[in-house]
This record gives structure tokens, C-alpha cells and sequence, in this order.
């Protein structure tokens, strides 16, 4: 790639950063640490490389140390790996006599072979942070190569906390509030749930048609066109019946059949093909059965979106599935992908947290209802048979209270206060 060419894109990105309002995300970052962030697109990635460079420009850090490359800008479609060292070089160049840049590389994924050159510079003790929206970015082999040098930061939407900071609603609202507050922080909630937390989605009054516009973004460019798939019918065929699935597991044997009954016939390895593909392109995620063996684990776990937004996109009425999902995402983001689970073993139990020994049942009521508080009581009382000690939550759309069943005590709490709680 023209040197100049390149130059001149890097140096009119500088803008992006500089130019853009910046919302503090609640990820711990360390100062001497090579970072690689991985999400969904959309989900704020650039925003810790943009958080990340406020920093070292508040420590007097001259601006020209600072090189920020994206790698979405189509100017840069025809770049190779052989093409990354002249970023180095211009880095230095920009840099001065005897400065080290720090470098920012936005959607490094898009480039092939990049994981050699990231190691590289690494190696040579620079500073330097990744994004991508792409799990092979994380495959065992780069993984390895990358080994011991990178942080592997998961980035989420916005978390309910951060979302209401965003919108200008910095209280706390965990204390005593007026009616007047309540009213307010349940609008926040009630927005926050249907139309999901992409931190742009924010100053957008058509939200659905921005939700929308990510949702392709990803269904076309990371599953569809990325993994050259031809049956697109058969992938959007299987991504609603995962929407229709969410409070429940759905085996690849099941997907097979409903695509067969569409009269899409494909082959259960294809089926587990496109649903790794969804699972790479961040779409959606597994939660895993914590009392099953092994390779029931694997062919039959729970599905969910990155956000609630999308999930909304699909079904009509998905205020419950909404409201699950939202549980999942919380899960992930405060304990890890893989330390939560659901329980099946004569029980159902929709969530289980080992290292917490923490289960949650999710309903949107069930104060009210005989028959649902009847069933998810009973739940944890069978629960107990296999994990004695385990602490029982039941999250509602909004009720609050304190119940007790055979001896267990049940805590019920509304969705909005604990996602605020700090876990």
C-alpha cells in the first residue's frame, strides 16, 4: 500500500478519538498492559481505545506518540500483513527521535496475518491495543501466539449503570427516591430492556432502525459473507428459532429437524457450522447445562443475544425472553462466560452460578401468580437436594420481597435494582 496514502489515513482518523464525547465504561484498565478488546460490533470496543488515549493525553503524552488505525475505513480494503510494519514506521516517524508510539489497531481481524505482526511489536515492548468483533481472533492458535502478552478484555453494551449515566441520570438510585425518581428510572428500565444498550443507540430517536441496521451489519458482513455461506434463508431460518428458544435448551439435532421441515435441507454438521459462525460473530452465546455430562453440555445449551435489543428485532411478544436475556448478559458480564450455567437435573433451574453458588429463576411476576410462585419455589426446594447451601434469587420485572419455602429463604427482586447492586 502508498506510504503517503497511508499516512494521510492515519492521520485523518486522528479525528475519530479527538472528536469524540466520551462515556467512562466500567472496565478496569491498567496502564502497562497490551490489551485485545472483542465484542460485538457496535458494542463500545473503540470507545476503551478512545478512554485508553484520553488518558495518556491527560498525562502530557505528546499527541503525535498516538497511532490509531481502523481498520473499517475502505480505503484500507487492499491492505496486507506485509503493509503493518509501515505503520510502525510512520508511527516512529510521527513520533520523533527517540519516542516510542502507542499504538491503537481498530478491527485488526479484517486483516489476515495480523497476529505475527501484534506479537512482534509486542515483543519490542510497545504498547499496544487491539480490537475485534470476531472469536477466531481468539482461536486456540492465535491464542497462542498472542500467549501471555495480551489481556482478552470482553466488551459488552452498556450495563444498566452505565446506560443511565449516558442519558444524563447520574443518581443513586439505590437509596430512598421520590415518585417522581422511580417514575423515571422505570422509563430508563423500561427503555433499556426493549431497545438493548449499544452505547450509540443512545442519542437515536428510531432506534429500532438503528438496531436493525446492526443486526445486518453482523447477520451479512460477519456470518453471511464472511464464512461465504449461500444458504442465507437457512441461517435466518435458525437464528429465529434461537429467539423463539431462549428460555430453553435447543440441540443441534432440533435445529436440523426445523430447517428440514422448512424445506431447507441441511446437515447437522452444517447446522453446528452456522451456529459456531453466529457464536464467532459475537450474535449470540451458549450458557451450558451445569448438571449434564460432557457432551451434553455441548449439543444441548441455552441461547442468547448480546442484547436485548435484538432479540426484540425477532419476536413479537418477548417480554419474558427479554428479560432472561438481560439476566444472562448481566451473568456473563459480572462472573465470566464461563462460570454460569443453567441447572437440568429433575429441576429446572434457569441459571447457576458455581463459584457464587448463586441460582436465579427469572419471571416477570410471580407474587401474584399462585401457579408460577408454586413452580419456581418448588424449583430451588429441589435444587437444595443437589446444592444444600445454594443462595436463591428470583429476578421479576418489577416485584420485591423476601418469601420462604420449606425451610429455604428466596429472595425476589426487581430486574432495574439488581442490575444496579454491585455484585
Amino acid at each position: 500500500m502508498n506510504r503517503d496514502t497511508l499516512k494521510q489515513i492515519m492521520v485523518d482518523q486522528k479525528d475519530i478519538y479527538l472528536n469524540n464525547p466520551l462515556i467512562a465504561r466500567h472496565y478496569p484498565l491498567e496502564e502497562n498492559i497490551n490489551y485485545c478488546f472483542v465484542g460485538i460490533r457496535r458494542c463500545g470496543k473503540s470507545y476503551m481505545m478512545y478512554q485508553q488515549i484520553q488518558t495518556l493525553l491527560e498525562k502530557k503524552i505528546p499527541l503525535s506518540q498516538i497511532v490509531y488505525v481502523n481498520f473499517e475505513d475502505e480505503r484500507l480494503l487492499e491492505m496486507t500483513s506485509d503493509d503493518l510494519n509501515t505503520i510502525l514506521e510512520i508511527g516512529l516517524e510521527l513520533a520523533g527521535t527517540g519516542n516510542k508510539p502507542y499504538l491503537f489497531l481498530d478491527e485488526i481481524q479484517n486483516i489476515d496475518g495480523w497476529e505475527k505482526f501484534v506479537r512482534r511489536i509486542a515483543d519490542m515492548k510497545y504498547r499496544i491495543s487491539i480490537t475485534g468483533s470476531n472469536s477466531k481472533m481468539l482461536s486456540s492458535e492465535i491464542a497462542s501466539t498472542l500467549g501471555g502478552r495480551f489481556v482478552i478484555m470482553n466488551i459488552y453494551p452498556y450495563s444498566f449503570a452505565e446506560y443511565l449515566i449516558a442519558n444524563g441520570k447520574e443518581k443513586n438510585y439505590l437509596d430512598t427516591i421520590s415518585t417522581s425518581d422511580k417514575a423515571e428510572l422505570l422509563a430508563q428500565y423500561n427503555e433499556y430492556v426493549t431497545y438493548g444498550a449499544f452505547p450509540e443507540l443512545v442519542e437515536i430517536k428510531n432506534k429500532r432502525t438503528f438496531l436493525s441496521s446492526i443486526y445486518q451489519t453482523v447477520y451479512l458482513g460477519d456470518i453471511i459473507t464472511r464464512n461465504k455461506i449461500t444458504n442465507d434463508f437457512a441461517v435466518k431460518l435458525i437464528l429465529k428459532k434461537i429467539a423463539e428458544s431462549i428460555t430453553k435448551p435447543l440441540s443441534f439435532t432440533r435445529l436440523t429437524n426445523i430447517a428440514k421441515s422448512a424445506g431447507t435441507s441441511l446437515g447437522k454438521q452444517t447446522v453446528i457450522n452456522y451456529v459456531g459462525y453466529m457464536n464467532d460473530s459475537y450474535l449470540i452465546f451458549p450458557l451450558t447445562n451445569y448438571a449434564a455430562k460432557l457432551v451434553e453440555k455441548e449439543t444441548s445449551p441455552k441461547y442468547y443475544f448480546m442484547d436485548t435489543g435484538l432479540v426484540g428485532l425477532m419476536l413479537l411478544d418477548c417480554k419474558s425472553a427479554q428479560l432472561e436475556n438481560l439476566v444472562a448478559i448481566e451473568l456473563v458480564r459480572r462472573y465470566g462466560m464461563g462460570n454460569v450455567f443453567y441447572f437440568e437435573n429433575n429441576v429446572e433451574i434457569d441459571f447457576y452460578v458455581p463459584d457464587e453458588k448463586l441460582a436465579i429463576q427469572v419471571s416477570l411476576q410471580v407474587l401474584d401468580c399462585l401457579d408460577t410462585r408454586e413452580r419456581e419455589t418448588r424449583a430451588f426446594v429441589k435444587l437444595h437436594n443437589f446444592i444444600p447451601d445454594a443462595k436463591c434469587l428470583i429476578i421479576t420485572n418489577s416485584e420485591e420481597a423476601s418469601i420462604e419455602c420449606d425451610g429455604i429463604l428466596i429472595s425476589v427482586l426487581p430486574a432495574w435494582k439488581w442490575l444496579l447492586e454491585t455484585p
